[in-house]
């Protein structure tokens, strides 16, 4: 579980990050699950739009993405949410 300084200092790291995948009208599929894991055991710290096309609301999709994926859910700005797995070899060092 992640702290409101943790928090901060990935909402600082994320700022500047591209988004790794979209989500739209398809929605949420194991196939995303499995490239959001893969994502986030390399990288560790990925952002994800959320198109107007997608019928799931936000709630339910960082929900789901978490669920699925056991991360953890930093922020969420407009469309834009940034998720946080820690990975194994730890390239990002949480204050």
């Amino acid at each position: 579980m992640l702290n409101g300084k943790q928090r901060r200092y990935l909402r600082s790291l994320a700022n500047g990050l591209p988004s790794f995948f979209q989500i739209g009208k398809e929605g949420l599929s194991d196939h995303l699950f499995t490239g959001i894991d893969e994502a986030l055991k390399v990288h560790e710290l990925i952002k994800v739009n959320v198109l107007k096309t997608c019928e799931l609301s936000l709630n339910e999709i960082e929900v789901e993405i978490c669920a699925n994926c056991r991360c953890e859910l930093v922020q969420q700005i407009g469309r834009t949410i940034v998720f946080y797995k820690r990975s194994s070899d730890n390239k990002i060092i949480l204050p």
